[in-house]
């Protein structure tokens, strides 16, 4: 009676562990929706059903003779490592040991470097509760999974909005499907399901007030809601996923900056500013303002030097050459056009941004040496050893051979595109009811070239991203500077009338006749041994 017990008990012991095995096997495949409780439940079931087989085993070691003691410990052993076996494989399949492997081109079934950075430094719980109807809720799990597996913070409910119109209503739901993103008694609401929305809708919720960028406009600038080639609405909408609001400035209207501008930028001008333009910028950056600066080549129709705003500049600790980049290591089959490659000189913005960069036409930027008293001037990009800033623009004409004259005034490589300039912080604050000590942080950012960031060249490399990270940094969002998420590509094969018949005859004539010829070969081969 007692050994079947104990054999009865052995058996409940191996079907929960099974059975526990079971269901984390169903979670993995989409069978069954394993949630928290059945998680906890199935996690038990594995501890029970280990000490019953566990128990089973002492027993019969215990009442078994001497002559049985071996057979009896190596059989008791083998099922202790079975349900080990199965026991380590429940605890390695709980969602704390989440991996995951993305082969796809852009990582597109993983989280961008921008995405997970921005999950992992909250600080508060994170709801983000679907609306849609029942039959299409599934189709957003994986995607929101990688959020909630990302960050113990993050917390996800699907509901149907027909069959809870009233929670529907609550949440003042327009239309299928609707994420609300609720932190800290924040809401937002995203209807496209891609990571770059919800991201986006993330950061809105979690980083407060929205920041602003004054584009200055009247110089022949580039216009940051255009679509053309020249255009920047691209990297423009990239800004507004950042929870940065963008915005045309006529210097000639007002007299001072607008007090709500967190960044200014001069994208492309064409012309010099007026002097009052130059003083209100001035002013502004004295009380701690940002300027973002990108000046072209003064080429074609890009003729005037402005020698105003490249004084301005000069006083904060950058010159920017009247010269072009020439770059022919190789990189590009144009001249002109200047790639550069990681790694980069020490930065916020470029630390561990590993993808390059192009530049379509750009002039030299060189930190002055030495630096005006209080900034700290630092080279943000720079070009390779084989490109030089070619300083007579006449060389460039048509049917031209500029070579590097370092006598003629040419500056050897490598040459720098980009520069930053930053005062010092104020002193925090000793109490709570306390200013921090001294005027504001000026952060400024001179680019030798606009077109980089353009809708034509944007797209390239790491251009956008590299943009995007400069206008973070300038606002002091440091913790927003990363790789955005990336569209998922088209991967398509797309083969020609004759490559189809090629195909054909291979699968349906080649490969049988190989097979049945090394059939055949191998029956004539034993037939003569």
């Amino acid at each position: 009676m007692q050994n079947r017990v104990l054999n009865i008990l052995s058996y409940i012991g191996m079907a929960l562990v099974f059975g526990a095995v079971a269901i984390r096997v169903a979670g993995w495949a989409g069978w069954l929706d394993v949630n928290q409780e059945r998680e906890r439940y199935a996690l038990y079931a594995v501890w029970i059903g280990f000490a019953l087989v566990l128990l089973y085993t002492a027993v019969q070691i215990a009442r078994s003779g001497r002559r049985d003691v071996k057979y009896g410990a190596l059989a008791s052993l083998s099922v202790l490592v079975v349900v080990g076996i199965l026991t380590f494989l429940n605890i390695l399949s709980n969602s704390r040991f989440y991996k995951r492997v993305d082969l796809t081109a852009n990582s597109v079934n993983s989280l961008s470097e921008q995405s997970d950075k921005v999950v992992k430094s909250l600080d508060a719980p994170l709801t983000m509760t679907v609306f849609d109807q029942a039959t299409r809720l599934d189709q957003y799990r994986d995607r929101l999974d990688m959020y909630k597996n990302a960050s113990n913070r993050v917390s996800i409910e699907y509901v149907d909005g027909d069959r809870d119109p009233a929670k529907a209503k609550q949440a003042e739901i327009q239309a299928y499907p609707t994420v609300v993103i609720n932190y800290k008694g924040k809401t937002e609401r995203v209807t496209n399901v891609e990571e770059r929305e919800l991201t986006g809708a993330i950061i809105r919720a979690t980083t407060g007030q929205q920041r602003k960028v004054y584009f200055v406009q009247g110089h022949g600038e580039k216009d940051p809601n255009g679509s053309d080639g020249q255009g920047l609405a691209g990297v423009v909408q990239l800004l507004k996923g950042d929870n940065i609001a963008v915005e045309t400035l006529g210097l000639t209207q007002k007299k001072d900056v607008p007090d709500d501008a967190s960044v200014v930028a001069i994208a492309g001008p064409t012309a010099d500013l007026l002097d009052d333009e130059i003083e209100s910028i001035k002013r502004y950056l004295d009380k701690g303002g940002r300027l973002l600066v990108m000046v072209d080549p003064a080429l074609g129709d890009r003729t005037q030097p402005m020698p105003k705003l490249t004084a301005l500049i000069h006083d904060w600790g950058v010159d920017i050459g009247n010269d072009v980049i020439l770059d022919v290591s190789g990189r590009s089959t144009n001249a002109t056009v200047a790639v550069t490659l990681p790694p980069y000189p020490p930065h916020p913005i470029v630390d561990n941004f590993r993808v390059g960069l192009v530049f379509p036409l750009a002039r030299s930027v060189t930190p002055t040496m030495p630096a005006p008293q209080g900034k700290t001037v630092q080279k943000l990009v720079e070009t390779s050893m084989a490109a030089w800033a070619e300083s007579n623009l006449q060389d460039l004409k048509p049917g031209a051979s500029p070579k590097l004259d370092p006598e003629g005034g040419d500056k050897p490589g490598p040459v720098g595109i980009a520069a930053t300039v930053s005062t010092a912080s104020p002193t925090p604050a000793d109490g709570a009811d306390k200013k921090p000590a001294g005027p504001p942080q000026t952060r400024i950012a001179v680019f030798g070239d606009s077109d980089f960031a353009s809708n034509a060249a944007a797209g390239n490399l790491g251009n956008a991203d590299f943009f995007s990270n400069t206008v973070n940094w300038l606002t002091a969002q440091e913790n927003l500077i990363s790789i955005r998420p990336r569209e998922s590509g088209d991967s398509r094969l797309t083969i020609t009338p004759g490559q189809t018949t090629l195909v054909w005859w291979f699968s349906v004539l080649v490969v049988p006749a190989a097979v049945l010829g090394t059939g055949i070969l191998t029956w004539m081969l034993r037939r003569k041994a």
